[in-house]
């Protein structure tokens, strides 16, 4: 299935590529919303990045390539999911992910953070939680370096209307 790698290649894979597993399941978390799914999500990704080594150019951004991969197998999974419905299935929605050290605040934040859109929780995670250049995101997420500052402005900006941290009004404003 896989074509064989050269020791080189093999471990140019493990030096690049493995090392960014945990920024990729951390984001893969936060866009899935379970465990099992992004996890099922990373390991595709590395099968993916496993695969296409060979025509990986050695030099550019991996961490950009891996997270392109993720988002194209999450968008994927996303497609196949919405085309085949079990009958029963059960609601999630209202299901709150607990970590014992988040505060009250973090847990409002997460919950705001669930319900901005897909393209704006992707420009969020590599921007501001993996601290990507507007460059790398761009790249990992095949859009133009324009479009991730808008969408990273957008997102933003409905945070702090969801968390109610609006701007307080001026002299001039409240009269």
């Amino acid at each position: 299935m896989f074509s064989r790698l050269s020791r080189r290649q093999r471990d140019e894979f493990e030096v690049q590529a493995l090392t960014q597993l945990d920024a990729l399941v951390r984001s893969a978390l936060r866009i899935c919303g379970s465990r099992e799914e992004a996890e099922d999500a990373v390991q595709e990704t590395y099968l993916q990045a496993w695969k296409y080594w060979r025509s990986f150019q050695q030099g550019t951004n991996c961490r950009a390539w891996l997270f392109r991969i993720l988002f194209n197998v999450i968008k994927k999974k996303a497609t196949e999911k919405r085309t085949f419905v079990p009958i029963e299935a059960p609601k999630v929605e209202n299901l709150l992910h607990f970590d014992r050290g988040a505060s009250v605040d973090e847990f409002e934040m997460l919950e705001v953070f669930d319900q901005l859109t897909h393209e704006h929780r992707e420009v969020m995670l590599l921007v501001v939680v993996e601290e990507m250049s507007y460059k790398d995101a761009a790249a990992a997420l095949g859009v133009p370096m324009g479009t991730v500052m808008s969408r990273l402005n957008r997102a933003r900006t409905e945070l702090r209307q969801r968390l109610g941290h609006r701007k307080p009004l001026t002299k001039t404003q409240s009269k």
